[in-house]
């Protein structure tokens, strides 16, 4: 999960490969093979609590909070199936839990782990140890839309969803600085997850694979 477009330069080709590649046990360094096509369908401040109002009560949920200047807009519409809308609220807490993970420099952080297991979790811990070794986070707002979500008899579901990250940007902790950078076309990522529900009744992300560029994603 590659969630900004410059970090720096190994940071932000790490994060990739870490999280949405190799971390998700794909052999194919192009998960989409498509670019138009996916198979099955991510330290200062005021924070602000931001638990949906309709969490599902299955769990006892982690408390996301997150710095004044980290937001998240999420277009995702309610199906109406539970089970469907279950799975992009879970979605939802798993990627906010990983920018508290990155804005409290934990890499071990149990918000994420709650809503992540198997090389989706393994790839997270890689991909937030990187802006705790160069001592960054993540600033602005990234916004996600275009989400298409399946779910399967057997307990499993698959999510295709967009984040625009034009309008975030990585923030360095020692001297204060936001790295703004023009947006490009590789400012908007297509992600590919599989989730199963677990015995509490949570959606956990498995696996995730994304791509920069992709046509489905662009304004």
């Amino acid at each position: 999960m590659n969630r900004r477009p410059t970090l720096l330069a190994a940071l932000a080709l790490t994060a990739t490969t870490a999280l949405t590649l190799s971390a998700c046990g794909s052999d194919d360094d192009n998960p989409t093979k498509d670019s138009d096509k996916i198979a099955g369908a991510d330290t200062g401040g005021e924070k602000s609590a931001s638990p949906s109002a309709s969490t599902p009560t299955s769990a006892d949920r982690p408390e996301i909070e997150l710095p004044s200047d980290v937001t998240h807009k999420f277009e995702w519409k309610k199906t109406g199936d539970p089970a469907k809308d279950a799975v992009l609220h879970d979605a939802e807490q798993r990627i906010k839990a990983v920018d508290m993970a990155i804005a409290e420099q934990d890499p071990l952080h149990e918000a994420y782990r709650f809503y992540s297991e198997g090389t989706a979790a393994a790839g997270t811990e890689k991909y937030i140890q990187e802006f705790v070794d160069h001592k960054a986070r993540t600033t602005g707002k990234a916004r996600y839309y275009n989400e298409s979500v399946t779910v399967n008899e057997d307990g499993t579901a698959a999510l295709v969803y967009c984040e625009d990250q034009s309008k975030a940007f990585n923030k360095f902790l020692e001297t204060g600085k936001t790295n703004v950078n023009q947006a490009t076309k590789n400012s908007y990522v297509i992600y590919a997850s599989t989730l199963r529900k677990n015995k509490s009744g949570v959606w956990v992300t498995e696996r995730l694979t994304s791509q920069r560029g992709s046509a489905k994603c662009q304004p």
